[in-house]
């Protein structure tokens, strides 16, 4: 992620302000029972250096818990910052900014990948593993171990800017990022694979890419424009990722989290009316072809600026994206300290957290949001986990839908009872049958309703748990009031069944 963390105590009480008034809204808005609730827990900025084992799960724990309070439902964890690994690895060497020193293995061992997964499903949450595909090396690094990729084979990368990136004119590293993909997927019991805005390096005044001798011998079909090349190498490597996490496993969702503008109106017709750096023209991304051609699962552009910036207004590119990336599900990369540092523009008293949950609200093709960065949310900064465990995350929510991978719902819950054990009074059901992650249930959904109320399963306010338990507690209080539960099933892709009715008096 391409972001400078800043502190802005001095500004508390804009910051506070805004809290009763986004409350508002949010409570007069109609919930979404379908939504992307996400955030992104990073090690590059160096988090967790100097932690020892128990120290990194207890902080990871502690933000883990607070996100599940302010209604997060997925994770978006940094696995592999630079050609290494935060999880057991035989390809690349494990991370220093896990363990301090580049190869050097977590000690008390664990697995912080596998860690994570097992802490997120047991929260109800997502696991997305995050690698950057090409950086080889971070500035800062001074040191790569024996095994790192640059040491083994200097070849296949370039330095630009200090760092060291893996070289997409050699069709080689394609297939060695794809290969560290494989190997991820099949051994983890991930939910998305993800992939952020570091294709081609960003530019820097002095620096110049140096593929002369690729855009000449691995131009296949003679390209006649370096641009066009350099576009095509990523293009092929993109429809290559999604081929190899596809075929391993189909319904782990591919999601790319490109930098916020796709192309300035000025180049052209189709752009945004901004004047910023640019994902076709200056990191050789061509977003849009990867969401129209299927190439990935969700698309998370970055509009980490405010509303009313000069060169890149938040409103004119959620507008934007709206309009022309709605081929597959959309979320938003949300600036959570940039957001609550700027006054909204049309009330300079409270912060833009309000203004841009209603932008988002008026989007359709808006699905969702990912916080950049989840350590800011946890932290409250501007009551901005506040606002969302109160207002606009307070009630559960699914995951959007994605019927290009599996739109079929599983069947039904079985044998729905309600059992004293011991002091409990009890929900127990049985799996519905099915076999394959088409049919097979992942997980379940209670709703509870008053006794004469209308059954409404499209109110989400009516959830009570969703959980990969087939047993719910119940909290009896007397046995003097009538409700009424309904149980459905869930699938690996959030489809979901017909609803199971019980009535119980509590």
């Amino acid at each position: 992620m391409r972001k400078t963390v800043i502190l802005f105590c001095a500004i508390a009480g804009l910051l506070l302000s805004s809290c009763k008034s986004e409350q508002l809204v949010a409570t007069q808005s109609s919930p979404a029972k379908r939504e992307f609730r996400g955030a992104w827990i990073q090690c590059v900025n160096g988090q967790f250096l100097g932690l020892s084992t128990q120290q990194m799960q207890n902080t990871l724990s502690s933000q883990l818990d607070e996100l599940q309070r302010d209604g997060c439902n997925a994770i978006i964890f940094q696995v592999r910052p630079e050609c290494d690994a935060l999880y057991a690895s035989n390809i690349e060497p494990w991370s220093r900014f896990l363990t301090g020193r580049q190869g050097a293995a977590p000690s008390p061992y664990w697995d912080p990948l596998k860690w994570m997964i097992e802490q997120c499903h047991h929260r109800g949450m997502e696991l997305h593993a995050w690698i950057n595909p090409y950086r080889a090396k971070t500035k800062t690094t001074k040191e790569l171990a024996a095994n790192h990729i640059a040491q083994r084979r200097p070849d296949l990368v370039f330095p630009y800017d200090g760092q060291y990136i893996l070289n997409p004119g050699i069709p080689e590293n394609r297939d060695y990022i794809c290969k560290v993909v494989d190997d991820i997927v099949s051994r983890y019991d991930i939910d998305g694979l993800h992939i952020d805005d570091y294709f081609y390096p960003y530019p820097v005044s002095g620096q110049t890419i140096p593929d002369d001798r690729e855009f000449r011998t691995n131009n296949n079909k003679n390209i006649a424009n370096k641009n066009d090349w350099r576009r095509e190498n990523v293009n092929l490597f993109i429809q290559q990722l999604e081929q190899t996490i596809h075929k391993r496993k189909p319904y782990v969702k591919f999601g790319v989290s490109p930098f916020g503008i796709y192309r300035n109106r000025r180049n052209d017709a189709r752009g945004s009316n901004t004047s910023g750096l640019q994902n076709y023209d200056d990191l050789y991304a061509d977003v849009l072809l990867w969401v129209n051609k299927g190439w990935i699962d969700y698309c998370v552009p970055q509009l980490y600026w405010e509303i009313g910036h000069k060169s890149a207004d938040y409103e004119t590119l959620i507008h934007w994206w709206d309009a022309n990336a709605g081929n597959r599900p959309l979320y938003i990369g949300e600036d959570v300290e940039r957001t609550a540092k700027h006054p909204d523009p049309n009330n300079p008293n409270v912060n833009q957290i309000t203004a841009k949950y209603k932008l988002r609200k008026q989007s359709p093709h808006v699905n969702g949001m990912v916080l950049w960065y989840a350590k800011a949310a946890v932290d409250n900064v501007g009551n901005y986990g506040r606002v969302l465990r109160d207002a606009y995350w307070r009630m559960p929510a699914l995951q959007p839908l994605m019927p290009f991978i599996d739109g079929d719902a599983p069947g039904h819950p079985k044998k729905v009872k309600d059992i004293w054990v011991n002091q409990d009074y009890v929900l127990f059901w049985t799996a519905p049958s099915g076999h394959g992650w088409k049919n097979e249930p992942y997980k379940y959904v209670i709703y509870r309703f008053d006794d004469n109320e209308k059954i409404d399963l499209a109110n989400p306010a009516k959830i009570v748990a969703i959980t990969n338990n087939t047993f719910y507690k119940l909290p009896y209080s007397g046995g003097k009031q009538k409700f009424v539960y309904v149980i459905t099933a869930l699938d690996r892709m959030s489809n979901e069944s017909k609803g199971v009715v019980k009535k119980v008096k509590l």
